[in-house]
Parts: C-alpha cells; structure tokens; sequence
C-alpha cells in the first residue's frame, strides 16, 4: 500500500544547476512539454545571434518556467490564477489574481540548485 500512496504523491525533482546545459537537461528528463520552446528560444535568442549576452535572462526565464512546471500541482495552480484572471469581467479581481500568479514567479527565481 505504501507504494501506491507514494505514486499519488509524485515527488517534485530538484532544481539542476544554474547553466543552460544543466537546465536544458533537466526540463528534458521532467518536464519534456517545455523542451520545444526552450529549444526555439535558445536558437533566435543565442544561436542564431552569436551572442552570449542574453544568456543570463534566458536562464533566469526558464529557471522559473521549470520550477513551476516539476510541480504539477503548482504549475496548475498558476495556470489557474492565470486562466481565472484572463476570464475574469471585474478589473479588480483579475488583478489580484495575476499579482498572485507573479508572487509565485518571483518567489521560484530565488530557488537554488538542489532545492
């Protein structure tokens, strides 16, 4: 019985190192619905320009992409907030929503490699 509770209970992976090697890696192996965007940002931000200088903001963005997105329940909150925001008719509402949705995003850049 214990193995069916654990199954229930999925265990969220750890974040890789800070490197866009590691973290490509590791949206790859948990995350894989993020894989084709990542790849497409990284060829018209870094590739295709020869230019190192955006890597840092395009590891920071991804950083919180896959932070949220190894949570499942997590990334559907957020998703959620999102969602009932961009449906919502009353301006107040929506913006509290998406505030939440944006402390939630501020929150995971912080995370750490291991954590």
């Amino acid at each position: 019985m214990v193995a069916h509770a654990a199954e229930l209970d999925p265990v969220v992976p750890p974040m890789p190192e800070r490197t866009p090697k590691a973290l490509r890696e590791a949206i790859a192996e948990h995350t894989p619905k993020l894989l084709p965007d990542f790849d497409e940002h990284w060829k018209w931000a870094i590739a295709d320009t020869f230019d190192l200088g955006p890597v840092p903001a395009f590891v920071a963005f991804w950083w919180g992409e896959y932070a949220i997105a190894r949570d499942p329940e997590l990334d559907a909150h957020v998703h959620d907030l999102e969602h009932r925001a961009a449906e919502s008719t009353e301006t107040a509402e929506a913006k509290a929503l998406l505030e939440e949705a944006s402390k939630i995003r501020y929150r995971v850049r912080e995370l750490e490699p291991g954590e």
